[in-house]
């Protein structure tokens, strides 16, 4: 009989921050498949003789390409293995394990989620900034900041984002963020708009940035802030002065 898969969010960095259930499974599964942003001191939590399998992807160098980490856990799991299939952050939230959950179930295997705390959310909260706030914003729009390589025109209407207003954070976003605030400016919005880029969120080694639309990429070149980092435009990013950090 197929073992069981469970695609583990494993929250934004902070070891405290991974669910109980998460714990419990990595404490228990016989293979984990684990990604680049999934903190490293999590795979000591591995029972003896688990089979650690690294298919970690950051800043476009792939050491596996999706279609090769959906066979490994399809056969992994074929062999009558639980499989812990580890991911930064959620699993739902940019982070392919929609994609990975089909091809579980088209090969007729069991599959769970075991939902993670996002750094969307996470990075922002623990560098002082609500992404909604009563007196800023009642809406927030999560978008990715790099869509597939494939793809010959992006599906992303800036310009839209720009008109929607509200808190826009933006994932994986580093390598283009020059442009996409430039989208956001050609669609309207003002350059003096606050933006925060919280590097590293929720680790010994955050760092934030705020600047405004027309600056923030200038600022984070200076900062020398790359991936992995969460932006965070509108008048919320403001808040980071007021509050402070609050890990």
């Amino acid at each position: 009989m197929p073992g069981e898969v469970y695609l583990v969010g494993a929250g934004p960095g902070d070891l405290g921050l991974m669910t109980v259930r998460g714990m419990e499974l990595l404490s228990s599964a016989d293979v984990i498949v684990y990604d680049q942003l999934a903190n490293p001191e999590l795979l000591t939590r591995a029972k003896p003789g688990a089979r650690l399998i690294d298919v970690g992807k950051q800043g476009g160098n792939h050491k596996v390409e999706q279609d090769g980490i959906n066979r490994i856990i399809v056969d992994e799991a074929f062999r009558g293995r639980t499989v812990v299939r580890l991911k930064g952050g959620d699993p739902f939230m940019f982070g392919r394990g929609g994609e990975e959950a089909e091809e579980l179930r088209k090969a007729g295997i069991a599959v769970h989620v075991v939902p993670g705390v996002t750094s969307a959310i996470a990075a922002p909260a623990l560098a002082g900034i609500p992404v909604t706030h009563r007196d800023h914003t009642s809406t927030v729009t999560f978008v990715t900041g790099h869509e597939r390589g494939d793809r010959t025109e992006g599906r992303i209407d800036w310009a839209a984002l720009a008109r929607l207003g509200g808190t826009i954070v933006i994932l994986m976003g580093m390598s283009r963020l020059e442009e996409n605030m430039a989208g956001l400016a050609e669609g309207g919005m003002d350059s003096s708009t606050p933006v925060a880029v919280v590097h590293r969120g929720s680790t010994p080694h955050q760092k934030v940035v705020v600047s405004t639309l027309g600056k923030v990429a200038e600022d984070c070149r200076r900062a020398g802030i790359a991936s992995p980092a969460v932006v965070v435009v509108g008048g919320v990013a403001s808040l980071h002065d007021v509050l402070g950090d609050l890990r």
